[in-house]
C-alpha cells in the first residue's frame, strides 16, 4: 500500500512538471495568435485577415507564417508600437521581409517592407504585396507557389541603447484573387511547404472558378453569334439585298 502511495505521489509530480513545462495558449479572445516566434522552425500560424499581434523587446527577430494558394496575391502588413518616446535615443529603421516554405526571401511587388521611424513618432507601419502566387514553376525558378509563407519582423537599424525596448507589434496576411488574367497551366501535387498554417479557402490550387471563364465563355459565344449570322448571309443572300429603286 506504502509502495503504491509512493508511486500515485511520483506520478502525480511527474504531471505537474510537465504542467508547468507547457506554455499557456497564445490566443486571444477572438483566437488570433497573442505571440510571435523567435526562428523559421518555430513561426506562429495565422490565418488569411486574422490579425496576430505579440509583445517584444526591440532587437528580437520575430516569425509568423500564412497560408497562400495558386492565384492569389498575399499582403503582409506589420504595425510596430514603439516605446515611449522618452525612452528613445532616436530614428530607427524596420523591415518586414516574406519567404516561401524554402524559406527563399521573395521580394515585393509593392509596397513599403523598409521604414524610417523618427524619435518623435509612436508606430510604424510596413507593407509588402507579392508577385501572384503561380500554380507550378520550373525547378530554377524562384517564383511564389502554393504553401506556407514566412514573416518576418525587426529592426534592421537604430541607437543600439535602444534594444530591448518594450515593443508591441500587430501584422495581418490578406490573399486577394489575381484574376484568369495570372493563370497557369500546370499544378503542383502539393503545396511546396504546408508548415502549420491551415489550408486556405479555396485550396492550395485555388477555386475553380476565374474570370477566365467569363472571357472564353463571351468568346464562345460572340463567335457562335458571328456563324450564325455568317451562315444566315450565305443561305439567304437575297434577304439583305437592297430593293430596286431604293435609296
Amino acid at each position: 500500500m506504502r509502495a503504491f502511495r509512493v508511486l500515485s505521489h511520483a506520478v502525480l509530480a511527474v504531471t505537474a512538471l510537465l504542467a508547468a513545462a507547457v506554455p499557456a495558449s497564445a490566443k486571444g479572445e477572438d483566437g488570433a495568435p497573442t505571440e510571435a516566434g523567435t526562428t523559421f522552425r518555430t513561426a506562429t500560424a495565422v490565418k488569411q485577415g486574422q490579425k496576430a499581434t505579440a509583445s517584444a523587446s526591440a532587437g528580437d527577430y520575430l516569425y509568423w507564417q500564412f497560408p497562400a494558394g495558386a492565384g492569389q496575391r498575399p499582403t503582409a502588413t506589420a504595425t510596430v508600437n514603439l516605446a515611449d518616446v522618452s525612452a528613445r535615443h532616436g530614428a530607427a529603421t524596420w523591415r518586414l521581409d516574406v519567404f516561401d516554405g524554402l524559406r527563399r526571401r521573395q521580394p515585393c511587388a509593392s509596397g513599403e517592407p523598409e521604414k524610417k521611424a523618427g524619435q518623435q513618432d509612436s508606430s510604424v507601419t510596413l507593407t509588402c504585396t507579392l508577385r501572384t502566387v503561380r500554380p507550378w514553376a520550373e525547378r530554377w525558378s524562384d517564383d511564389p507557389l502554393p504553401g506556407a509563407y514566412y514573416l518576418r519582423l525587426t529592426v534592421a537599424d537604430g541607437p543600439e541603447e535602444d534594444l530591448g525596448l518594450p515593443v508591441r507589434a500587430e501584422v495581418e496576411a490578406t490573399a486577394g484573387d489575381a484574376g484568369g488574367a495570372h493563370a497557369g497551366g500546370g499544378e503542383l501535387g502539393a503545396p511546396l511547404h504546408a508548415g502549420a498554417v491551415a489550408e486556405p479557402k479555396d485550396g492550395w490550387t485555388g477555386g475553380w472558378w476565374s474570370d477566365r471563364w467569363l472571357w472564353t465563355g463571351g468568346g464562345a459565344l460572340l463567335a457562335a453569334l458571328a456563324g450564325i449570322g455568317g451562315y444566315t448571309l450565305t443561305r439567304h443572300p437575297h434577304r439583305f439585298r437592297s430593293r430596286p429603286g431604293a435609296g
